[in-house]
């Protein structure tokens, strides 16, 4: 066993900056065991009084520091005699190390660790324990042999070296000037000689050489040595160096004789092929009417090309570069559709409704028609913006939010066609990487510019249709957040001065379409929803999914088959069949392949020659595709008390939500199941409230609640539900229940509701509603301030629906409940 003693001194560099802490003694001790675990050092020799940061990956060795983090915080260090031996064992290690105490350890990058350990004492190996999971072995402190008080030669020893590292410390930038002050300080020869070594970059054998000695005398002698052998190396690379720079004057000489060549080839016609590209490059530019920045930039970028020899990797960048700036369409503009009545009539011929969006093209055509009517007769010397802050937008940057399967995607395309443009569509979703919107700089190996001016230069016009899809699943991570990219992009503001970082100059965007899809909003960042002119797209009817099935999916499924129009029929009723017992969603996805399931039904029977044609109607139905997998079962569910049915929003449409209630025998326990977010929870607790509050005026016992424990579920406990629109639903299925008067099974209801009864509106009215009549609900209870939102129904749905609109609680109860209160 062996003590040391430790102490802290501070060493800074000429700006006053702590750079490293080297240990004196002091009065608190360290007990070193007999034995310890080894952890070899790669490029390193751990010196006795010093702090070294080292980085650990290996898995034995992270075992190790582990193990020794939980007990005495000691462990010994060797260097590795071979740098490039991945697990070393201990033939390949020296045979003295330095013992070492763990000070702090923290995680790295690249799942490595960093740990800062503390040189305490010179040791040797004995024998070595074992190498599993980690080496470890019987060590023995080794003493060196200091230098008796008063010795004369070793004081002059000391001296020499002292002044031989401080002329080294002069010419070395990396050694700070105040560390020749905690050298005079030092008093300690054997101090001194390890504090000199931890600080110059000595080659492993030598280090190792300086650890392993024993006399103290001799290690100052053997250090001394290193530094004059370092300083004769400083002394012949200045040497070096003045040579060097006579002879890159010569270099310049001969430059400037080269540019005389090169000015005489041109005069003879007698110019290199590296001449000839770069002229073509130049004409390049000049016809490509790019914008005088790019010009600019691509001048300096053939300036370059001019003094780089052709072999050189770089010539192919600059090249790749100059590339890119020529091919991008700066001034084609495709020439489009500008006949609204044609425009009108193809967006009709593709897609059924939507009068919304279909509107909101035409009236982007109607303005690009007159704005060009009006600029032809208009002086050319008033052509140019008065305003040059804030000029014309000419792009139109929308974004289609609604649930799958109703068009968002092939809405954009036919807008495409009815403007007479060109599409691109960029798919947005799972995008984690900001350079993909951006682009990568130069700098880096491999670097192209962003999608879109990739895409720019693929359509070769400015002026195409851009498709985001999925604008709602942009990711971001350590690389970047993508969605914050595109703020500039979709910036009627910003857009006409794109940079990408690729090309690094500004390209303008005002001229394109964007036209944004998402499934919620809520998942799109605020200022990117800001940039958008949202327009909500509803589910469809089934009156407009019967249309839709006759008109395009059904005629897209024979042709897809290989069917004539006349081998197939199916007939109206087996149509709404399909879409209302096969099929439950907002969009028509499912529907499509409903019939494509049954186009191949008559494939096969024509391959078997057993028939040539089908008429298909509700008898042979389920002979064709089966049993129906959805069915109305509100009347079985809500025809006891405590059931009421709340109508939603989810990412794919409208849904009901069966809210149920039940009591037993306890004291004021309130249950909520049905994984509910803390919004709906807390709707729950606010219909309890009121139901308590009002008990007497609903004819409930005003002390029910003080034996009774209160179970609130939502089936489908696998979806998480939230929001406040519940609210009514909840307290019309309390007050059945405490009333034991069940709800009726043709209604339903949505609407947010306050302590006092009040019920307030709430969003999603369309979607609600489709989705009541989609279960065959009848009658719809809803906020009296959401009456507006009535008049986006269809005909269809308020010929057979009724609608009650409720400004507090009674109203709800009064409808729903089979008897009045």
């Amino acid at each position: 066993m062996s003590d040391i003693k430790v102490k802290n001194i501070e060493i800074k560099d000429g700006n006053g900056q702590d750079t490293v802490n080297v240990h004196k003694q002091k009065k608190e001790s360290v007990s070193i065991p007999d034995n310890l675990p080894v952890l070899p050092l790669r490029n390193l020799v751990l010196f006795p009084y010093n702090v070294n940061s080292i980085s650990v990956g290996q898995e034995r060795s992270l075992k190790l520091l582990t193990d020794v983090a939980d007990g005495n915080n000691l462990l010994a260090t060797i260097a590795c005699k071979d740098q490039h031996v991945e697990q070393p064992n201990p033939n390949d290690l020296y045979h003295v190390g330095c013992i070492a105490q763990i000070l702090r350890i923290s995680p790295a990058e690249n799942n490595k660790t960093t740990v800062l350990l503390q040189g305490l004492d010179k040791f040797s190996v004995n024998a070595w324990l074992s190498e599993i999971p980690y080496l470890r072995a019987k060590i023995q402190v080794v003493d060196d042999i200091e230098p008796e008080e008063g010795d004369v030669e070793a004081e002059a020893i000391r001296n020499n070296l002292i002044k031989s590292f401080g002329k080294l410390i002069n010419i070395l930038s990396y050694l700070p000037q105040s560390l020749m002050n905690s050298l005079t300080q030092t008093e300690d020869c054997r101090q001194l000689v390890y504090l000199i070594s931890s600080s110059m970059r000595i080659n492993i054998k030598d280090a190792q050489e300086i650890l392993s000695l024993k006399d103290v005398v001799a290690k100052m002698l053997k250090l001394t040595k290193l530094i004059q052998h370092e300083m004769e190396v400083l002394e012949l690379g200045k040497k070096i160096q003045s040579d060097t720079h006579d002879e890159m004057d010569k270099a310049q000489r001969d430059n400037v004789l080269r540019h005389q060549i090169k000015a005489i080839q041109r005069e003879l016609g007698e110019e290199n092929g590296q001449q000839v590209k770069i002229e073509e490059y130049q004409k390049k530019i000049e016809a490509s009417s790019m914008s005088s920045e790019a010009q600019e930039q691509a001048t300096q970028e053939i300036t370059r090309l001019e003094h780089i020899p052709q072999s050189s990797s770089e010539s192919g960048l600059i090249l790749t570069y100059l590339d890119w700036l020529i091919a991008l369409p700066w001034k084609k503009t495709a020439e489009g559709i500008l006949d609204i009545k044609l425009a009108e009539k193809i967006l009709d011929e593709d897609h059924y409704g939507l009068e919304k969006i279909k509107q909101r093209i035409l009236e982007y055509l109607a303005v690009r028609q007159l704005r060009q009517h009006r600029q032809l007769a208009k002086p050319i010397e008033n052509s140019e913006p008065s305003n040059h802050i804030r000029q014309v937008r000419e792009g139109v940057i929308l974004c289609f939010v609604g649930p799958p399967g109703i068009g968002k995607t092939s809405l954009g395309h036919s807008i495409a066609h009815a403007l007479g443009r060109k599409l691109i569509r960029i798919s947005l979703g799972g995008i984690h990487d900001e350079a993909e919107i951006r682009g990568h700089r130069r700098t880096y190996i491999g670097a192209m510019p962003g999608r879109f001016i990739k895409a720019l230069r693929d359509v070769g016009s400015n002026n195409p249709v851009i498709l985001l899809d999925e604008v709602d699943k942009v990711g971001g991570d350590q690389r970047g957040d993508p969605a914050a990219a595109l703020l500039e992009v979709l910036d009627p503001e910003q857009n006409r001065e794109f940079r990408d970082h690729y090309l690094e100059v500004a390209f303008d965007f005002s001229q394109l379409m964007f036209i944004a899809t998402a499934n919620q909003l809520d998942s799109i960042p605020a200022a990117l929803r800001d940039r958008l002119e949202v327009i909500t797209l509803s589910g469809y009817t089934d009156d407009e999914k019967l249309h839709i099935a006759k008109r395009y999916l059904l005629p897209r499924q024979l042709q897809e088959n290989s069917l004539q129009a006349d081998e197939l029929t199916i007939s109206d009723t087996a149509m709404i069949r399909i879409i209302r017992q096969y099929t439950r969603e907002a969009g028509v996805r499912s529907l499509d392949r409903r019939l494509g399931a049954i186009c191949r039904k008559l494939v096969i029977k024509i391959a078997k020659n057993s028939g040539e044609s089908l008429i298909v109607n509700n008898g042979v139905l389920e002979e064709l595709i089966g049993k129906p997998p959805f069915s109305y079962d509100v009347a079985e569910r809500t025809e006891r008390p405590g059931v009421a049915i709340g109508l939603a929003v989810t990412a794919v449409g409208g849904d009901i939500l069966f809210i149920e209630a039940s009591a037993m025998l306890g004291k004021k326990g309130l249950t909520i199941t049905g994984q509910l977010g803390d919004v709906m929870r807390e709707s729950v607790e606010a219909a309890l409230s009121y139901v308590r509050s009002q008990a007497k005026h609903l004819g409930i016992a005003e002390d029910f609640f003080e034996h009774t424990d209160i179970h609130v579920h939502v089936p489908a406990g696998a979806i998480p539900k939230d929001g406040p629109s519940a609210g009514v639903a909840l307290i019309t299925a309390l007050v059945s229940l405490l009333t034991k008067r069940p709800v009726c099974n043709h209604i339903g209801m949505t609407g947010e509701i306050t302590l006092r009864g009040l019920v307030l509106p709430v969003g999603g009215i369309k979607d609600k509603i489709l989705a009541a009549h989609r279960a065959g609900l009848t009658t719809v209870i809803l906020p009296e301030k959401n009456e507006k939102d009535l008049s986006d129904l269809p005909e269809s749905i308020h010929d057979e629906m009724r609608f009650v609109l409720a400004d507090d609680v009674n109203t709800v109860l009064t409808e729903a409940l089979t008897n009045k209160i």
